[in-house]
């Protein structure tokens, strides 16, 4: 999901500023909805940690390639969503993009408000859509097979969409152009076919440690119906 340097320069950067803005809004906003739901800021805070080291990884030990206007990442924000919670997850997506523009590929920090906006504004439509199909009575480790179909859908969907806007954006409608997003968008829906089953598979196992439900290095709705 990193768009390629040169995709957007110039003065058209400047919108990426704006994007950057309200998405460290929303970020704010889900860790205090986090926090008020939770309780604890030690808890958030080694989840955020967690969250960070995992999304790092993510980028850098999962497979990766080139397809297209951008890159194929395996960044699981869904499966971080369920077991972390909105905030942790959020803050890990930051820092850990962050944190791999500044060890590994310092030519992506220009890019860093693009790329934030395409992982965070999908993370929070997510937050958004697991309120309104996942019962208040239902733990997040008993989710359905379509229920974390919809979520992983609307997280890598997002970003699909995030990417070729900046594409269209940045290089305009050409056929060439759009020939790349077509094959990036394509490449990129194939992470929606495995990640409900990754998600499943944690949540399976969430269950076989539910004497640490009390644990703060999980959200509290992962084992627990909402209060």
């Amino acid at each position: 999901m990193h768009i390629e340097p040169g995709i957007v320069d110039g003065a058209k950067m400047a919108l990426s500023y704006g994007t950057a803005a309200v998405s460290a809004g929303l970020i704010g906003k889900m860790f205090l909805d986090t926090f008020r739901q939770d309780g604890g800021i030690v808890g958030l805070t080694a989840r955020s940690v967690i969250a960070t080291a995992l999304v790092f990884s993510f980028f850098e030990l999962l497979p990766h390639y080139p397809v297209g206007v951008s890159e194929v990442h395996f960044i699981l924000g869904s499966t971080l969503f369920l077991v972390l919670g909105a905030g942790p997850a959020a803050v890990g997506l930051a820092l850990g993009l962050l944190l791999q523009g500044v060890v590994v590929a310092p030519f992506d920090l220009p890019q860093y408000g693009i790329n934030l906006t395409t992982l965070i504004v999908p993370l929070y439509a997510v937050s958004l859509l697991a309120n309104k199909i996942i019962p208040t009575k239902t733990a997040y480790k008993d989710l359905s097979y379509a229920q974390a179909l919809a979520l992983s859908t609307t997280y890598q969907g997002g970003i699909v969409a995030w990417v070729a806007f900046w594409a269209f954006y940045g290089q305009g409608f050409g056929a060439e152009n759009m020939v790349s997003v077509s094959t990036f968008g394509a490449a990129y829906m194939l992470v929606v076919l495995g990640e409900p089953l990754l998600d499943l598979a944690v949540l399976a196992g969430a269950k076989t440690l539910a004497p640490l439900a009390d644990s703060p290095l999980f959200t509290n709705r992962l084992h627990r119906a909402a209060a």
